[in-house]
């Protein structure tokens, strides 16, 4: 009783946009699905039913907005729903979206660029290419880009890398993303399926417009005989595409629990004299706890998409670029982005000026902000880093071979300081960043949603405290560095 009071006191927060909506009406919000016109532009009839619907919630209104082909859009009423477990999805906000007049938004867009440029160059390599140093350079002179860096600058090392504890250590690939999964009887080896042509997609102008009107292009065929590691930022993308949304966490549990590896210190079965913890404090209770955290994510982040935000897609923001550039329409986008290097690259490989996509959809068909996948891992991350020792050290790391088919030791310098906690930030980091690889988020989208779901889940802790008999502890080090007990 006392954990649902507790959120039903939560105070509730204002839910800030960043103004863009109105500011520039039609051009600088979601609107994948919907009508457009020749340019790109979304029907503004259509943009003003979406708006409707979203204020009354009434399933008719729903019901009302017209689509511009046959894919329909992702789940909008979700974001008013309830749960009996842990914060409210409206019970918690995030900050307003970068603006695409600002320097911050050209500064992802152009990390976007160069993730496409780069999905081809293997994680092991980043230091010996020459794209990725391109990259460095020039994300390194841009003036508002808030990433990692040594000192000041961008590096091989920092790129696209994410930006908490434990990110910057070791390989670019959580140990969780590569470890074989003990499940049961079985010992499941990280090799997935790859793709029989691997491509990217729209990146000419018909393209692009169908896609946003709402078309669904032939998927990409899969290759399932032949697998190997995730090497690549495609590799990443690929996974991101098709995964479960809690797998790499319910996987990371696994690893965890066939390692025994050590619970966190607030375990009040660390010390019993004559019993063990089971369906509370035990490997049942986590690995349960672990997964029940994201629907209620998803839940949050979907009223933030629909309801506050409604960030453009980034392949939407390229077909403003692409179309500015070519000197067709005039937007109010920042002028870094204009000049940049990586989209003066895409140009000269594609012919045209749109982000390049990994899948050949492009996103889904809800706003861009946050990211859905930065929010389940924020939670059950969370949830990991609470339950076990975060300082305790991983064993015999291991990166994959060249050729992707097996892994090797790990020798670099780092090697004997890869912790759980910090696998675990790297792990919600890839998971995420994987999604912007394949061109569908944006750098933002992952930094801000990871927290909102880090929240979740300690609301949901506080829950799982005060309804068992025990008198657990819960000690976990936040996405922004400070340690904070449950």
């Amino acid at each position: 009783m006392r954990a649902a009071e507790a959120e039903f006191q939560r105070h509730v927060p204002a839910h800030t946009a960043n103004g863009e909506e109105t500011d520039h009406p039609f051009v600088a919000t979601y609107s994948k699905a919907l009508p457009h016109n020749k340019y790109g532009e979304v029907d503004p009839a259509a943009y003003h039913l979406l708006r409707r619907a979203l204020a009354t919630g009434s399933y008719e209104d729903f019901e009302r907005i017209p689509l511009g082909d046959t894919r329909k859009l992702t789940n909008p009423q979700s974001g008013l729903a309830f749960d009996p477990q842990g914060p409210d999805a409206q019970a918690l906000a995030i900050a307003p979206a970068p603006r695409i007049d600002s320097a911050r938004n050209s500064a992802e867009a152009v990390e976007l660029y160069w993730m496409a440029l780069c999905r081809d160059v293997l994680f092991t390599r980043f230091g010996d290419s020459e794209l990725v140093a391109e990259a460095a350079v020039e994300l390194s002179g841009l003036s508002d880009f808030r990433a990692p860096k040594q000192n000041g600058q961008v590096t091989p090392q920092t790129l696209f890398r994410g930006d908490t504890r434990g990110d910057l250590v070791g390989p670019y690939l959580s140990q969780f993303l590569l470890k074989d999964i003990p499940y049961g009887t079985l010992l499941i080896p990280q090799r997935q399926d790859t793709l029989v042509r691997p491509v990217d997609h729209m990146t000419t102008w018909g393209d692009w417009l169908e896609v946003q009107n709402g078309s669904e292009p032939e998927p990409d065929e899969r290759d399932y005989a032949t697998r190997r590691y995730i090497q690549t930022p495609r590799d990443l993308a690929h996974y991101v595409h098709f995964d479960a949304l809690y797998e790499a966490y319910l996987n990371a549990t696994l690893i965890l629990l066939g390692q025994n590896a050590p619970a966190d210190a607030g375990n009040p079965y660390n010390f019993s004299r004559n019993q063990i913890g089971f369906g509370t404090y035990g490997g049942p209770h986590i690995l349960s706890l672990v997964t029940e955290v994201a629907t209620r994510a998803l839940k949050a982040v979907w009223f933030q998409k629909w309801y506050v935000h409604r960030r453009l897609r980034p392949e939407e923001f390229g077909g403003r670029v692409h179309q500015q550039l070519r000197g067709q329409r005039e937007y109010p986008i920042d002028g870094e982005v204009l000049d940049s290097v990586a989209v003066k690259r895409v140009f000269e490989k594609y012919g045209s000026y749109l982000l390049p996509q990994a899948f050949p959809e492009g996103s889904p068909t809800h706003p861009s902000y946050g990211s859905g996948h930065a929010t389940v891992a924020g939670a059950c991350v969370t949830i990991l880093k609470a339950w076990f020792d975060e300082s305790h050290i991983l064993a015999d790391p291991v990166v994959p071979s060249t050729d992707g088919t097996a892994l090797e030791p790990y020798t670099g310098p780092d090697a004997d300081g890869l912790t759980v906690g910090g696998e675990l930030n790297k792990v919600a980091a890839n998971i995420a960043t994987g999604r912007n690889m394949a061109g569908v988020h944006w750098r933002t989208d992952y930094t801000e949603a990871v927290r909102l779901g880090e929240e979740i889940a300690i609301g949901v802790l506080r829950e799982a405290k005060e309804s068992t008999l025990e008198d657990a502890v819960f000690t976990l080090s936040r996405f922004d560095g400070t340690t904070m007990t449950v």
